[in-house]
């Protein structure tokens, strides 16, 4: 068994640790605000973000980083806007040897850059594992079988992720492309809100169909574009996480999608989920990649002025079905257009 920091005290951090701690390990889950701390050791659950999932007296809660300081395997699970601040915290109590493992979606504004990118930049000199699928942590807390990716450069990082996190009801496959299973996770939250505002529309399935699919295009021409595997988007991070996140009552995004529909300003959506929406956050940033690579991502351009500009949702669904026709193979499409 394994001695295992988790570094987030919110529903995905909780239901790590309970998780891992039901399966024999050696648990400390820390998190930044010492009253979030204090209420989920008083009330033996987070009843904010994950009521009615029990957090045993055996794990370990504090929001002291120092109290991390031996662990095997540190977890982050943070919000994307917290990624580099947790890290750049915690590295002072992380030994030379520890593996460091990213279960955050996101990408960090500003920088563009993925997160686990920016876990290195702050924990040097350690083997960081992205690990992404479909996963919400209402499923995870109460063991649901769940299936994900652990990916890592390092492959022996990767399998130790695999190794020490599988269990009845966890399986983790891994794999080489980091870069893929990062952006995957990342951008298919801007699609979940998308087809939430679909929903809240009401234009049915058809349409909501469409939009998945489309957007899984629009992922992996951005992904492909800036270095990653085609066939990771048809995988657990990709194609896996993206339903998932479309089509779960767990999903913020897919809420605060539902809500934009509806005719709330996005700002109120965003206020009434009550917690990070990263489709939301996201979606500029991938606008100003797929702009610097060049890559056509009509989808989440509509959302973006919806966002921004307050757009109105119908006229950017009128606008994407008057767009030019097209081939559907992405291959053959690029060739004509070179």
């Amino acid at each position: 068994m394994a001695k295992i920091a988790i570094l987030g005290s919110g529903g995905f951090g909780v239901s790590l640790a309970v998780m891992c701690h039901r399966y024999g390990h050696e648990v400390t889950l820390w998190g930044k605000f010492p009253e979030e701390i204090a209420q989920i050791r008083r009330d033996g659950e987070n009843k904010r973000l994950l009521p009615g999932v029990p957090v045993d007296p055996g794990i370990r809660l504090t929001s002291a980083l120092e109290e991390i300081s031996g662990a095997e395997l540190v977890i982050f699970a943070v919000p994307s806007f917290a990624v580099r601040e947790t890290a750049r915290a915690a590295a002072p109590f992380l030994s030379p040897g520890v593996v460091a493992a990213n279960v955050g979606k996101g990408l960090e504004k500003g920088t563009k850059k993925r997160l686990s990118e920016v876990i290195a930049e702050e924990i040097p000199g350690r083997d960081i594992v992205a690990v992404s699928g479909p996963s919400h942590a209402e499923e995870v807390a109460r063991g649901v079988p769940t299936t994900v990716v652990a990916a890592c450069l390092n492959r022996a990082a990767a399998e130790f992720v695999q190794d020490t996190l599988t269990n009845q009801t966890l399986r983790i496959y891994v794999s080489d492309d980091v870069t893929g299973v990062e952006l995957a996770g990342a951008l298919k939250n801007m699609i979940a809100v998308c087809a939430g505002i679909c929903d809240g529309m009401q234009l049915g399935d058809n349409a909501r169909a469409a939009l998945i699919t489309r957007g899984l295009a629009e992922i992996a021409r951005l992904g492909i574009a800036m270095g990653a595997r085609r066939s990771t988007f048809a995988g657990l991070a990709g194609v896996g996480d993206l339903i998932v996140t479309c089509t779960s009552v767990h999903s913020r995004n897919h809420r605060a999608g539902i809500l934009i529909g509806q005719g709330v300003p996005p700002a109120e959506a965003v206020a009434r989920i009550g917690m990070t929406v990263e489709g939301c956050l996201a979606a500029q940033t991938a606008w100003e990649l797929a702009r610097e690579k060049g890559v056509p991502m009509p989808i989440v351009e509509q959302l973006n002025l919806v966002l921004t500009e307050n757009k109105d949702p119908h006229a950017a669904v009128a606008d994407l079905m008057n767009r030019p026709t097209r081939h559907e193979d992405e291959r053959v499409w690029m060739e004509q257009t070179l």
